[in-house]
C-alpha cells in the first residue's frame, strides 16, 4: 500500500464523508472538527480536497513550525516533494521578513513562494491547496491590476527582440549580473539570454536566433546548467518591493468566494495577526521621519480585517469552536503510543493490535530505518519466543506524527516517533552560493595575486593576453617577474601554476627569470621535505605491519542504537560509519582521522565506535581539548547511550581529587566503559583495564608533548580523531600516507546555512537580535572575549534587555560554579549566555539559534566559524551577528576575514574557510617552524607539488618493496607538456568575462578522462551556445595530451606545421625497455613515412611533418 491508498482509506470514514456532506451543504457556514490527532489532519484535508470539485483550498496553522510540518506532510502523501514547482498541487504561503521595516531581512526564497502563490490564485486554472500562517497573512499583497500589468509572457517562436528583453528587465528592476543565481536577476551572453523571475522555482535560459526565440530551457543556478525545455514561460517582477506605487490588499481577496477555508485555532490565528500588526505600529513609531516612508495600514492587516473577510468563505475549523452556530465533525482517534525505545513493549502492542483486527502501518522515508526494525524485531523474537508476533506493513512515506484511527481499525506509527528521533520540516530556503562554486572561487587568479610557476618560480599574476604566434591569434597567462620581466605562459600549461599562499599573508620575493636560484630553492626543499615523506611511510608501514585486535561483527543492539539517532544518517556519515568498523574489525590496529564540518554528526559517528568497543568488552577512552567539551561529550554521551548497559564517567579539573581518584579506581578495576576527559587522560596513573578504543577530537589544539604520548596510544590501540577545522586539500595527500580519511561534507538533512550579518555595534541591533530570539523561543550566545570588563557587558545587556534572563561563563570562574552555568543554560534557565570563547568548541544547544559576537574583527577566521556553528542545529533559521566598528577603522586583514565569514555562510563551507585563513592568516603554523620557512618561498601548492614528487620518488626506491602493487600500473611519464602555435583558445566573442575563461581553462585543463570532457563540451554549449571551431581544438588537445602522455612523451609541440614529440632524458630509464616503446619502434617500422625519429644532446625526438590541425595531431598519435 501507498500513501495514496492511505487517502483512499481514509475516504472511506464515515466522520470524513459526514464532513464532506458538509461542504455541499450551503447552510453549513462553518464546521469545527474535533478528534483529528497528529498528521491524520493533513490526510483528511488530502482526502477532501481529492474529493471536493475545483474549489481552491487555504489552510492556516497557528505558528509557522506548524504549518511547515502540515504543508510536507501534504507534500508527501501526494508525492510531490521533487515535483517542479509549477506542477504542485501544494503550495507554501511564508512572510518574506524577519521584522517589518528591515529590507535586509527580506528574504528571496520566501519572496519567490509567495509570488507563485499570487499568481496560481490570480490565473485559477489549477486546483491548489495553500498553507500558510498569521504572519504571512498580517503582510498586504499587491494588487490583481498590478499583477496582471506586469506579467511578461513569453512562448517558443515568437519573434521579440533581446533588446526589448533587455529593457523590460531593467524596467522590471532586475539586477544585470554575470552569471545568473537568484531571483531578479538575468545575464546576457551573445544570444542568451538568463533570467530569474519571481513567478518560477528556477531560473530561464532563453536562446534566441535573431529576433526569435529558439528554445526556452530552466537551469540550475548552482551548476548553470539546464534542467528541463519549456514551450512558454513567464516574468514576474519582485512583488514584495516596498517601492511599488500601487495600493496594497488583502491576501483573503485573491482567494475565490467558493474556496475552503481550513483554520487550526482560529482565536490564536485572529490574536497573532493583530499582534503583527501592532508591532509594525510600534517599529514604524520608532523609525527617524527620514525612514517613515510607508505607513503600517497600507503594508499590515490587523486581526478584524482577517475575521471580517473570513466570514465570506466557507471554514472549517480544528481545534476549539470560534465561530458561533458551528456544524461539528468527531473522529475516534488517539495519539501514536510513547515506547520510548522499547521494541518488546512495540510488538505486543501491534500483536495487539492484529488481533483486534487493525492494520498497523510504520510508515517511513528511510528503508535503512526500516530494515533495523525488521532486524531489531526478529533479533527479540529469536532470543525470546514468548514476545508475541508483530504484524504490520512498512509504508514508505514520511508523516510528521502518528495516530491511532478506532473507526477505520487503523494504526499508524512514524519511525521517528518509534525510535524518538527528530523530525524536521523541509521548506525552500535561501538561494546561496553553493560549495562547489564558492570552492572554485577561492582558487580564481585575480590580476596582482601572486602565483608559483613549477620551472620558473614566483611571479605575479597580470591578466590574460592574447597574442600573435606565427600569424594566429592565441590567448596567454601573463605573469610578471623581478625587474618586470614578463613570461607569457600558454594556457595548457596552467597546471604548472599555482596560486601562491604563503606565510603570514606577507607579499613574497619575485623569483628572477633565467637565474638558476629558483632550481636550487626547489632541490633543497625536496631534501627536506624527503625527511618528512621518509617518516610518514615508516609510521605507515609500522601501523600495518602491527598486530590489534580484531573487533567482532555488529549485534542487534548496534543496530538499535543505530537506528534510535534522532536524525537521519548522511550518505557521508554512514560510509565514514562503515570504513571505521571495517578499521575495526581489521587485525591492524586503526588510526583513522574524521574530518567534517562543524555540526555534521562527527560526535555520532564517535558514539557508535565507541559502543562497537564497549559490546566486545573493550573500554573507550575520549580525550578532547577543554572542560566544558568533556562536559558536553559526556552528557552526549550519556544520553545517546541512556537505554543500553554501558557505565560512563568524565575527568576534568572541575572534579574534586577524590572524585576524580574514584573514577580512575574503577577504570583500572574495568568497572567503566566509556571516561571522557582533557589530556589529564594522559596522566601516568590513568590505567585501563582493557583500553581497545581512543577517540581524539580536535587533535591540532593540543600540545606538542599531548601529541608525543597520543602517538604511543596509536601503535596497538584503535585511534579515531575528529576534527572539524577541515584539512585543505594541499595537505591531505600527505596525511593519507600516514592515516586513514573519512570526510563528512554532507550537512545534515534541512539544515539551513546561517544568516551572517556585519553590524556596527549599536542597542538596537543587539535588543533587537535578542527580543526576536527570545520571542520565539530561543537562546542567545553572546561573545565576548575580555575577562576584564565582561561584567561591564553584562550591566549593558541587562539595560537593553530588561526581561531576559543572562548568565555569564568564562574560563577564569571557579569550575564548579561555571559547570553549573553551562547546565543551566543548556536546561533553558537562561535566555541570554554571555560568554568567552570557551563556547568556540563542541557546545552543542540546540534551542541557541542567535550568536552575537563583539568584537569580531579581532578573531581569526576559523574562530568565527566555530562560534558560529554554535547555533542552527535544528530546522529554526539562525542568526549571526558579527558586531565591528566601521569598515574604514579595520585593518585590510580583518575587512577581508569579515567579508568571508559572511560570503562563506553555505554549509560545508569550512573548508573554503579553512583555504581563506591559510590565504589572511599564512600557513605557516600548519607545517611547524622547520617548514613555514619554506612555504614562505614557494607557496604552498608549490611545496604540495613537491611533497608529492618526493612520496613519489621514495616510493619506488627505498620503499619499493611495500608499494609494489601500486607501482605496477604506473605510468612512465607523469605529464606532457603541450605547445603549439595554432589558434586555440576560447574567445572573449563567446565567454566575455575574463575571470570565467580563466576559469574555464584551468576546469578543462585538469580534466582527466574522456566522460568529464564530454560533460564540459556539453556544459559548454548549454551555457554559451555552439562551440567555436577554436574552442573545439582546444577541447582536443587534451586528448592529444593523454594520448602522448601514453606514448611516453614528456612534451609535446605543434609549430610551423610539424608536430614532434619529445621522449624522456633519461637515457637509463625503464621505459625504452617497456611495451610503450617497443610499439612506437613498430610504428615506425611500419610507417616508415609517416615520422621521423631523431637525437639531439642525448634527447629522443619523433616529429611528423604536415600536421596542420589538432584533429590531424590525434589521429597520427592514435595510430601508435
Amino acid at each position: 500500500m501507498q500513501q495514496k491508498n492511505l487517502i483512499s482509506v481514509f475516504q472511506e470514514s464515515e466522520s470524513l464523508n459526514s464532513l464532506n456532506d458538509l461542504l455541499l451543504d450551503e447552510s453549513a457556514k462553518h464546521i469545527n472538527i474535533q478528534g483529528l490527532i497528529g498528521s491524520a489532519a493533513a490526510i483528511a484535508a488530502a482526502s477532501i480536497f481529492n474529493k471536493t470539485g475545483r474549489q481552491q483550498h487555504l489552510v492556516i496553522l497557528s505558528g509557522k513550525e506548524q504549518a511547515a510540518y502540515f504543508y510536507n506532510d501534504l507534500e508527501n502523501l501526494f508525492g510531490e516533494q521533487e515535483t517542479d514547482h509549477n506542477k504542485k498541487r501544494v503550495l507554501f504561503f511564508p512572510t518574506t521578513y524577519k521584522r517589518p521595516y528591515e529590507p535586509e531581512k527580506l528574504d528571496a526564497a520566501y519572496q519567490l513562494s509567495r509570488a507563485e502563490v499570487l499568481n496560481r490564485f490570480y490565473e485559477g486554472q489549477r486546483k491548489t491547496i495553500v498553507v500558510s500562517y498569521p504572519e504571512a497573512l498580517a503582510e498586504k499583497v499587491i494588487t490583481k491590476k498590478y499583477l496582471s500589468r506586469n506579467v511578461m509572457k513569453l512562448r517558443k517562436g515568437e519573434e521579440v527582440s533581446l533588446d526589448f528583453i533587455s529593457d523590460l528587465l531593467i524596467e522590471f528592476d532586475f539586477e544585470v549580473v554575470d552569471f545568473v543565481a537568484e531571483p531578479g536577476q538575468f545575464a546576457i551572453r551573445g544570444g542568451i539570454v538568463d533570467v530569474f523571475s519571481y513567478a518560477n522555482e528556477h531560473p530561464y535560459r532563453i536562446e534566441f536566433f535573431s529576433d526569435e526565440v529558439e528554445s526556452i530551457r530552466t537551469f540550475d543556478p548552482a551548476t548553470q546548467l539546464s534542467l528541463s525545455t519549456l514551450t512558454n514561460m513567464k516574468l514576474l517582477p519582485n512583488l514584495q518591493d516596498r517601492s511599488i506605487p500601487d495600493e496594497r490588499i488583502n491576501f483573503l481577496d485573491y482567494i475565490p468566494a467558493a474556496s475552503f477555508i481550513w483554520l487550526d485555532q482560529t482565536g490564536l490565528i485572529i490574536d497573532k495577526i493583530s499582534g503583527e500588526y501592532n508591532r509594525a505600529k510600534d517599529i514604524f513609531e520608532s523609525l527617524t521621519d527620514k525612514e517613515k516612508r510607508i505607513i503600517p495600514e497600507k503594508l499590515f492587516v490587523d486581526g478584524d480585517e482577517i475575521k471580517s473577510r473570513l466570514d465570506k468563505f466557507k471554514c472549517i475549523e480544528l481545534g476549539p469552536p470560534y465561530f458561533k452556530n458551528s456544524r461539528e465533525v468527531v473522529f475516534n482517534q488517539s495519539p501514536q503510543p510513547a515506547f520510548n525505545n522499547n521494541f518488546e513493549l512495540l510488538i505486543n502492542e501491534l500483536s495487539v493490535k492484529t488481533s483486534d483486527n487493525y492494520s498497523n502501518f510504520i510508515l517511513s522515508d528511510n528503508t535503512k530505518q526500516t530494515e533495523r526494525i525488521y532486524s531489531i524485531f526478529e533479533d527479540i523474537q529469536k532470543d525470546s519466543p514468548e514476545t508475541g508476533k508483530a504484524h504490520f506493513q512498512a509504508l514508505n512515506l514520511n508523516l510528521s506524527a502518528g495516530f491511532i484511527d478506532k473507526d477505520l481499525k487503523i494504526t499508524c506509527y512514524t519511525d521517528h516517533q518509534i525510535f524518538n528521533r527528530y523530525n524536521k520540516f523541509h521548506l525552500r530556503e535561501g538561494f546561496g552560493r553553493k560549495e562547489a562554486i564558492s570552492l572554485k572561487d577561492l582558487y580564481d587568479l585575480q590580476p596582482g595575486d601572486f602565483v608559483t610557476h613549477i620551472d620558473h618560480g614566483v611571479g605575479r599574476f597580470d591578466g590574460l593576453q592574447i597574442i600573435d604566434n606565427n600569424g594566429k591569434k592565441q590567448e596567454t597567462i601573463r605573469l610578471i617577474y623581478k625587474n618586470n620581466d614578463l613570461l607569457y605562459i600558454s594556457i595548457h600549461s596552467l597546471h604548472r601554476i599555482s596560486k601562491y599562499v604563503g606565510k603570514d599573508g606577507t607579499p613574497p620575493v619575485l623569483s628572477k627569470l633565467g637565474s638558476n636560484a629558483w632550481n636550487k630553492l626547489k632541490n633543497k626543499t625536496k631534501g627536506k621535505v624527503k625527511d618528512i615523506a621518509r617518516d610518514l611511510i615508516k609510521l605507515y608501514a609500522k601501523r600495518k605491519a602491527s598486530q590489534g585486535y580484531a573487533f567482532l561483527p555488529d549485534t542487534y543492539l548496534q543496530n538499535e542504537l543505530e537506528a534510535s539517532f534522532i536524525y537521519q544518517d548522511t550518505p557521508d556519515q554512514i560510509k565514514a560509519t562503515n570504513d571505521i568498523k571495517t578499521d575495526m574489525e581489521a587485525e591492524n590496529p586503526m588510526d583513522r582521522l574524521v574530518c567534517g564540518d562543524v555540526g555534521f554528526g562527527k560526535t555520532e559517528v564517535a558514539i557508535r565506535a565507541a559502543f562497537k568497543a564497549v559490546g566486545d568488552s573493550k573500554q573507550v577512552a575520549v580525550l578532547v581539548p577543554t572542560t566544558i567539551l568533556a562536559l558536553q561529550h559526556f552528557k552526549t554521551f550519556s544520553s545517546r547511550l541512556a537505554d543500553f548497559p554501558v557505565n560512563i564517567d568524565y575527568i576534568n579539573r572541575f572534579k574534586s581529587p577524590a572524585r576524580q581518584k574514584l573514577s580512575l579506581q574503577k577504570l583500572q578495576d574495568g568497572k567503566l566503559d566509556i571516561i571522557i576527559g582533557t589530556h589529564r587522560l594522559l596522566s601516568k596513573d590513568v590505567k585501563f583495564k582493557d583500553l581497545g578504543l581512543f577517540i581524539v577530537d580536535e587533535e591540532q589544539k593540543f600540545g606538542v608533548s599531548a601529541k608525543e604520548k597520543l602517538k604511543q596510544f596509536k601503535a596497538n590501540v584503535d585511534t579515531l580523531t575528529l576534527t572539524a577545522t577541515p584539512i585543505p586539500r594541499t595537505l591531505q595527500f600527505s596525511l593519507m600516507g600516514a592515516r586513514d580519511l573519512s570526510i563528512i561534507n554532507t550537512p545534515p538533512p534541512n539544515r539551513y546555512p546561517v544568516q551572517t550579518e556585519i553590524r556596527s555595534f549599536g542597542e538596537d541591533v543587539i535588543k533587537n537580535a535578542i527580543e526576536y530570539e527570545v520571542s520565539r523561543g530561543g537562546q542567545v550566545f553572546f561573545v565576548h572575549n575580555r575577562v576584564q570588563n565582561i561584567i561591564d557587558v553584562y550591566e549593558m545587556l541587562k539595560r537593553f534587555v530588561p526581561g531576559a534572563r543572562i548568565a555569564i561563563g568564562h574560563g577564569q570562574m571557579d569550575g564548579k560554579k561555571l559547570e553549573k552555568t553551562m547546565l543551566d543554560f543548556i536546561d533553558g534557565l537562561y535566555d541570554v549566555l554571555l560568554a568567552t570563547t570557551i563556547i568556540e568548541s563542541g557546545l552543542d544547544i540546540a534551542n541557541a539559534n542567535t550568536i552575537i559576537i563583539n568584537d569580531a574583527q579581532n578573531y581569526g577566521l576559523s574562530d568565527l566559524h566555530q562560534l558560529r556553528g554554535r547555533v542552527g542545529r535544528t530546522n529554526k533559521k539562525a542568526f549571526c551577528y558579527l558586531l565591528s566598528p566601521p569598515p574604514a577603522t579595520l585593518t585590510p586583514e580583518a575587512q577581508k576575514r569579515l567579508k568571508a565569514i559572511k560570503e562563506y555562510s553555505d554549509l560545508g563551507s569550512g573548508f573554503n574557510i579553512a583555504m581563506r585563513d591559510l590565504d589572511i592568516r599564512g600557513a605557516g603554523n600548519i607545517l611547524g617552524a622547520e617548514q613555514s620557512g619554506f612555504i614562505s618561498e614557494i607557496g604552498i601548492d608549490m611545496y604540495q607539488k613537491i611533497l608529492d614528487e618526493a612520496l613519489n620518488e621514495l616510493k619506488e626506491t627505498e620503499f619499493k618493496d611495500l608499494f609494489d602493487e601500486e607501482l605496477k600500473n604506473k605510468d612512465f611519464v607523469k605529464d606532457c607538456q603541450f605547445e603549439s602555435d595554432l589558434g586555440i583558445m576560447i574567445p572573449s566573442y563567446y565567454v566575455g568575462s575574463s575571470s570565467e575563461r580563466l576559469k574555464l581553462y584551468k576546469e578543462l585543463d585538469a580534466i582527466k578522462d574522456e566522460e568529464a570532457l564530454d560533460d564540459f563540451k556539453l556544459r559548454l554549449k548549454d551555457r554559451f551556445g555552439d562551440l567555436p571551431v577554436e574552442t573545439d581544438a582546444l577541447i582536443n588537445t587534451i586528448r592529444l595530451r593523454w594520448t602522448a602522455k601514453k606514448i611516453g612523451f614528456e612534451k609535446l609541440t605543434i609549430k610551423n606545421n610539424r608536430m614532434t614529440g619529445h621522449f624522456t632524458g633519461e637515457r637509463d630509464s625503464a621505459y625504452f625497455s617497456s611495451d610503450a616503446f617497443g610499439k612506437v619502434l613498430d610504428f615506425i617500422k611500419t610507417n616508415p613515412t609517416a615520422s621521423k625519429m631523431r637525437e639531439k644532446n642525448n634527447k629522443l625526438t619523433l616529429y611528423f611533418e604536415g600536421v596542420k590541425t589538432v584533429s590531424r595531431a590525434l589521429y597520427l598519435l592514435r595510430m601508435i
